[in-house]
C-alpha cells in the first residue's frame, strides 16, 4: 500500500509539471503568475489529502474543494496536451503550442464547458429500480442500495440529507449501504450520524465496511466504527445475521483486510435454503458468489471510473464495473456510487442509487 500511494504521489506530480510546462508554453505573459498558480492549486490539493486532521476544518474544507477539483482538471489538460504533443509528431503545431492567446482561451471554454457539464451531471442522482426474482420462498422485498457516500470535506450534511429523502421517499423494508460511507477524515463528520437517524425503513439500515473505512490514520477504522455505531447504522463484518427469520443478509469486510473470511466461511453457520444477500464493498471474484449460491450481491467500489476516459479502464480491471449481471443463480449488482471522491464531477457515469424488488419466482408448471 505505501509503494502505492508513493507510486500515486509521483503520478501527481509528474501530471502537474507536464501541464505546468505546456501552460508555460502557450501563455505569452504571465509567467511567474502560472508559478505561483501551480504552487498554491499543489498545496491544495495535499493539504486537502493529508492535512485533514491537522488543521481547522473551516481551513482543510476550502482547500480540499479547490485540491480535488484541479485534479481532476489537470489530467483533462494531460490529455489534451498528450493528444496535442502526438498530433505535433505528423502537423506543425509550432504557432499553436507557443506564445498563443488564442490556444489559451480555446482551452479554458473547453475545460470550462466540460466540467460544469461535470458538475451538474454529478448533481443529477438518478433512480435505478431492479426487478429480481429468486426461486427460494421470499415476501416481496423493498430494498434501497447505496455505496460510495464518500461523506466529508467534500460531500456534507445537507447533500446527505438530500439523499435521505430520496431513500424515504421510497418507503424501503430495508436499507443497504456497500461501503465507502466516510472520506478520508472523520473530523469532519460533526452531526452526520444524527442525519442517519432519519432514514425511515421497516427492518433499518445494514452496511459492509469500504477502503475508505480504513484509510487514513491508524486510529481511521475504530473511529469510522465509532461514527457508524452512533448513526444507528448496522455494520456487518465478516458476518451474517437472520432478518425477519426470512432472509440472510451477510457482510463481508473490505479487501484492506487481508484476514477477512471467504464466502464458503461466512455462510457455514447459516441455513442456505433461505434467499441470501450479500454486501461486498469490492466487486472481484464474482465466480465465488456464484459458486456458494448467493441472491443477490450488491457492490460499489468502482465508481465506473467516474470520468472518461477512467471508465473505459475500469471495464478492463473489473468483471462487471457498472450495472447489473446474472451468473448462474446469482444477481450481481455494482453501483457507480451516490456520492464521489474528490472533485464533484461526473463525465460518461452517473450518481445513483438503487431500488431492488426482490420476490419469489413464479412457478409456471
Amino acid at each position: 500500500m505505501t509503494l502505492f500511494f508513493f507510486i500515486v504521489i509521483l503520478f501527481i506530480l509528474g501530471e502537474n509539471y507536464y501541464v505546468f510546462f505546456r501552460l508555460w508554453n502557450i501563455l505569452p505573459v504571465g509567467k511567474t503568475l502560472l508559478v505561483v498558480v501551480a504552487v498554491v492549486l499543489l498545496l491544495c490539493f495535499f493539504v486537502g489529502m493529508f492535512g485533514g486532521s491537522l488543521l481547522p476544518k473551516s481551513i482543510v474544507s476550502v482547500v480540499y474543494h479547490v485540491g480535488m477539483a484541479w485534479f481532476f482538471i489537470a489530467l483533462y489538460l494531460m490529455f489534451i496536451f498528450l493528444f496535442l504533443d502526438i498530433l505535433r509528431l505528423v502537423l506543425p503545431m509550432q504557432r499553436v503550442m507557443v506564445d498563443n492567446w488564442l490556444t489559451f482561451g480555446a482551452l479554458t471554454i473547453v475545460m470550462t464547458a466540460v466540467f460544469v457539464y461535470g458538475y451538474f451531471n454529478y448533481l443529477n442522482t438518478r433512480r435505478v429500480e431492479i426487478n429480481i426474482e429468486i426461486a427460494k420462498p421470499v415476501s416481496p422485498l423493498k430494498i434501497v442500495g447505496l455505496s460510495d457516500l464518500h461523506l466529508g470535506y467534500g460531500i456534507g450534511k445537507t447533500e446527505l440529507e438530500k439523499w435521505i429523502t430520496l431513500i424515504n421517499r421510497e418507503k424501503p423494508d430495508i436499507v443497504l449501504i456497500s461501503g465507502d460511507i466516510i472520506d478520508h477524515f472523520t473530523k469532519s463528520l460533526d452531526g452526520h450520524n444524527l442525519s442517519f437517524e432519519k432514514i425511515k425503513s421497516r427492518d433499518g439500515v445494514y452496511a459492509c465496511l469500504g477502503n475508505h473505512e480504513y484509510i487514513g490514520t491508524p486510529s481511521k477504522i475504530s473511529q469510522s466504527l465509532d461514527f457508524l455505531h452512533a448513526a444507528k447504522v448496522t455494520v456487518l463484518r465478516d458476518t451474517a445475521v437472520l432478518i425477519n427469520n426470512e432472509f440472510y443478509l451477510i457482510g463481508r469486510d473490505d479487501r484492506f483486510n487481508l484476514k477477512r473470511k471467504s464466502i464458503h466461511e461466512l455462510l457455514q453457520t447459516i441455513d442456505a435454503t433461505k434467499p441470501l444477500i450479500l454486501l461486498d464493498h469490492q466487486p472481484f471474484y464474482l465466480e465465488e458468489t456464484a459458486k456458494n449460491g448467493i441472491d443477490l450481491q450488491f457492490s460499489g467500489h468502482t465508481h465506473h471510473g467516474q470520468i472518461l476516459p477512467v471508465n473505459w479502464i475500469a471495464k478492463r480491471i473489473y468483471e462487471v464495473s457498472h450495472g447489473y449481471l446474472k451468473k448462474n443463480n446469482s444477481h450481481i449488482y455494482v453501483s457507480s456510487g451516490i456520492g464521489i471522491w474528490g472533485g464533484k464531477f461526473r463525465i460518461g457515469t452517473q450518481s445513483e442509487y438503487i431500488v431492488f424488488n426482490l420476490k419469489q419466482q413464479k412457478n409456471n408448471n
